[in-house]
């Protein structure tokens, strides 16, 4: 890490930025959590953008649902409302721009299902300037995101892969190429649609690595080379793009 971090509670979840940056600008984004809520996990990431000059709104999205119980991820997934959390994922941004010092741009990252969100918010949404998913699903249709007995368009209108085509902000989308949960052949068919976008955007896939390269709590699932690459890529392209 770089600079000393400081973190305060909110209505929306947990703010991050660097200590001693309460009179300056600071380049902002929306960092949306894994299905297993706000943890260690998601508060080391939030922190470690923050000790990169960031301010970071480590979003709860599970806030007004009381006690949280998740037996499978892919059914929990499932019975989530997707426009409801793009439009907590808006109302964060709108947070960020009322209630801190946040530049005029405003981002937004997540990992695993946040990464499957960050990149519905890149196609879908207009309050974010750049997008940095990192392995989220992308398909409603195959996986462990597809409903048995059929998808629930009020709740899932739209897959990462329906909408990639309408991209509407620069992307950076981090993939391990060992991910059971991503397969290879739809990273490549959101690269084909991406490509229609017209906007400037960036697939990295990681060798060796799988799904939750980035989770240092989830010994099984780090990498340590694949996530320090990653990082390196992330914060410039952040910077880039939200200074």
């Amino acid at each position: 890490m770089g600079l000393p971090t400081i973190e305060r509670d909110t209505e929306l979840g947990r703010y991050h930025s660097p200590d001693g940056a309460r009179g300056e600008l600071l380049p902002s984004l929306v960092f949306i959590h894994d299905v297993w809520g706000p943890s260690e996990h998601s508060r080391d990431l939030a922190m470690e953008l923050a000790s990169e000059g960031f301010g970071v709104l480590e979003i709860d999205l599970y806030r007004e649902m009381g006690e949280v119980s998740i037996e499978a991820p892919g059914p929990f997934i499932r019975s989530l409302s997707d426009p409801r959390v793009l439009a907590d994922l808006d109302a964060g941004a709108d947070w960020l721009e009322r209630e801190t010092n946040a530049g005029a741009k405003i981002g937004v990252m997540g990992v695993c299902m946040g990464g499957t969100y960050a990149l519905l918010a890149a196609c879908l949404s207009d309050r974010f300037a750049a997008s940095a998913p990192f392995y989220g699903i992308l398909s409603y249709e195959t996986g462990m995101l597809a409903n048995p007995s059929g998808r629930d368009f009020d709740l899932k209108p739209a897959a990462p892969l329906d909408v990639a085509s309408r991209l509407k902000m620069p992307l950076l989308a981090s993939f391990g190429a060992e991910d059971d949960f991503v397969p290879p052949e739809d990273v490549r068919d959101l690269e084909v649609r991406l490509r229609e976008s017209g906007m400037p955007w960036r697939v990295d896939v990681y060798a060796g690595a799988g799904h939750a390269f980035l989770n240092r709590t989830r010994e099984a699932a780090y990498r340590a080379e694949a996530s320090a690459q990653a990082w390196a890529e992330l914060i410039p392209f952040l910077h880039e793009h939200l200074d």
